[in-house]
């Protein structure tokens, strides 16, 4: 499918790839992997014909049809979500388009010119369901959802999205129009937990070949077929995926240092026979000989190292008490939205919490709520003896000053009183020599992180807010962090979509949704086993999270609930018995809407027609009053 052959590629003095070459099959899932600034989104838009190569080439078949989603996107304007994400499945909307025009003209048109007009309708018909049109909105639709819009959501104006949902857009708009090639750059930055993993299991099953950019392991574990990794300009090619690249790069690694220390004895044999006989005539023939046979030789080198990495290490804590933070019957809403309603949670000096849930369902909200940035309308939180705060977040990236130079932005986090040595700190962040002189204006997106963070180090903390902290970061500077968290000895309260993180470094778990905390005192698989055991429990019975409330209490609770929601329940299914009659409904008019011969049969077209439309918006009209009753259920049971 994708075939790169002795590829080079150079900015200036500096070298991203010389003679590099690769190759990606048609339903190959390829995951390009290397240190931040090592080629790997210029090798993304080469491929795309964005740029050109310096030499070498790129070959892709004719016809063939890349999608690339970026890490940045346009703003969106003057259209719905569904309206925009539509837009991709192009030739459907256009002849649907066209359809909606021909059914006025039809039902317009004198007895003479109607028949013209049925044949172009019955043509236009065919023509509409041989490319999926009847399917490509509900599609569109499952993968908004899987993306993690609502309903609702799917009507909203793009304009009021934040760039995060306006980046799901992009990909859901690559999803849907379906490319021959699909070039993913860290499409899971904007993401939770749930929407990576609906996206993992679509890509799975995705018909295409795949080019992934990404930094979280777990997501290339769950389905690279091969992994590419860019070393000192080249591209070097595994079988599997991330933890296999790792086990097979460990083992040439050990490999080629054992091949390395053989071939150094032979050198260093075959350098004192040339010493010890060069000024001898009887050997001249044979020292010439070994002469020429070390200049010629092919030294043996290792996969190269991942270059300077993170040296990060967070200050020892100031001593503070048992309890560093506690929530005590809060309550919290913006505007006239309640977000949280009598939220009880307690942080302790060692916890490592992770705050896990959908989108929208109040983590960054609760973390606000721990690091201070936001205050309770009702209810307390109370700081523990001696707690200070480190919080970090994408806000602390927006608000570095963009004309400030790295130096001058680290050295105002610094407290008055506090001596260190800034250039070392901002060493340990991979910024010396004349890095620290460069503007804030001019850093990427990495750079930008890792500043933000050094930034935190600045004054020693025990408790630390993290929002995101690996967004933009490599898997090097990852691991860093992960380390410096883990040796860390303060408590950390952290949200983020980078599974092995959390897998790795929080020893609590809490579940946030809609507005209900649900604390897990565990770690993450601990977490995932029980969400799965009370996904998979009969209705009503218990889970085993180690909920707020007593066990008397919940049962009371469950009684009051049950009377009071009856009516709902009942109206729920109500609306689910007759959205399966539509849809059946749907189905049957689909098909036969599907069938050529019914266009030359002399039935009603445009009844036909009618009655579907009909038919789809009352599911539409059926699903809102769907998600009305589940909301109010949902509350009522909150």
């Amino acid at each position: 499918m994708i075939r790169i052959t002795r590829l080079h590629k150079s900015f200036g003095a500096r070298y991203l790839f010389r003679d590099a070459s690769m190759y990606a099959g048609a339903r190959d899932r390829v995951a390009i992997v290397g240190p931040n600034g090592s080629g790997k989104t210029t090798l993304f838009e080469m491929i795309a014909g964005e740029q050109s190569p310096d030499g070498g080439r790129i070959d892709v078949p004719k016809g063939a049809v890349i999608g690339f989603l970026r890490q940045e996107t346009d703003d969106l304007r003057g259209r719905s979500v569904l309206e925009e994400v539509l837009k991709a499945g192009s030739e459907a909307t256009d002849t649907a388009h066209r359809l909606a025009i021909l059914e006025t003209e039809m039902a317009e048109a004198s007895d003479e010119d109607r028949p013209v007009l049925v044949d172009e309708y019955g043509r236009l018909q065919a023509r509409f369901s041989a490319i999926g049109g009847y399917a490509v909105e509900s599609e569109a639709k499952k993968i908004l959802a899987g993306l993690g819009f609502s309903e609702e959501d799917t009507r909203r104006r793009t304009e009021t999205l934040s760039g995060g949902w306006l980046m799901r857009i992009a990909l859901a708009k690559l999803l849907l129009a379906g490319p021959d090639v699909l070039m993913l750059d860290e499409p899971t930055n904007h993401l939770d937990v749930e929407s990576v993993e609906w996206l993992e299991r679509f890509l799975r099953s995705y018909e295409g070949a795949i080019l992934l950019i990404s930094h979280d392991r777990d997501f290339i574990n769950s389905f690279a077929t091969k992994v590419v990794e860019i070393d000192s300009t080249r591209l070097v090619s595994y079988t599997g995926n991330y933890k296999d690249f790792v086990r097979q790069r460990e083992a040439i690694a050990l490999q080629r240092a054992a091949e390395a220390k053989t071939q150094d004895r032979k050198i260093a044999a075959t350098q004192e026979f040339i010493d010890r006989f060069r000024y001898k005539a009887t050997k001249a023939k044979q020292v010439q000989s070994r002469v020429k046979a070390l200049e010629k030789m092919e030294r043996v080198t290792s996969p190269s190292s991942a270059g300077r990495v993170m040296k990060l290490e967070f200050p020892p804590p100031p001593r503070a008490g048992r309890v560093v933070l506690e929530l005590r019957d809060v309550a919290f809403g913006y505007d006239d939205r309640l977000v949280y309603e009598q939220l009880n949670l307690a942080i302790e000096r060692h916890h490592k919490v992770a705050l896990v849930g959908p989108n929208g369902a109040g983590k960054t909200t609760l973390l606000k709520l721990v690091a201070g940035v936001l205050q309770p309308r009702e209810g307390e939180r109370k700081l523990g003896h001696n707690t200070s705060i480190g919080y970090f977040a994408q806000h602390q990236i927006e608000a570095l000053d963009p004309n400030n130079r790295i130096i001058q932005e680290f050295e105002r986090a610094v407290p008055a009183g506090i001596h260190l040595k800034a250039r070392d700190l901002l060493g340990r962040f991979l910024f010396s020599g004349d890095d620290i002189d460069k503007r804030v204006a001019v850093m990427s997106g990495g750079e930008r992180t890792r500043l933000a963070l050094a930034k935190i180090l600045a004054s020693p903390v025990n408790l630390l807010c993290l929002d995101e902290p690996t967004n933009h970061l490599d898997i090097q500077s990852r691991d860093a962090l992960e380390d410096a968290l883990a040796d860390y000895t303060g408590a950390v309260v952290l949200i983020t979509h980078d599974r092995h993180l959390i897998r790795n470094i929080a020893d609590r778990i809490v579940e946030v949704v809609a507005g209900r905390v649900t604390v897990f005192d565990g770690d993450y698989d601990y977490y995932l086993s029980k969400r799965d055991h009370e996904a998979n429990a009969p209705s009503g019975t218990a889970a085993g999270a180690d909920r707020q409330i007593s066990a008397k209490d919940r049962r009371r609770a469950s009684a009051r609930v049950r009377a009071q929601t009856a009516d709902l329940r009942r109206k729920i299914a109500r609306i689910e018995s007759e959205l399966e009659e539509v849809a059946k409904q749907l189905s049957e008019l689909s098909e036969t809407l599907a069938d050529p011969d019914v266009y030359s049969s002399g039935a009603d077209v445009a009844e036909l027609v009618r009655a579907y439309e009909k038919a789809k918006a009352r599911t539409e009209k059926l699903e809102r009053s769907w998600e009305d009753a589940a909301r109010s259920l949902e509350a009522a049971e909150a």
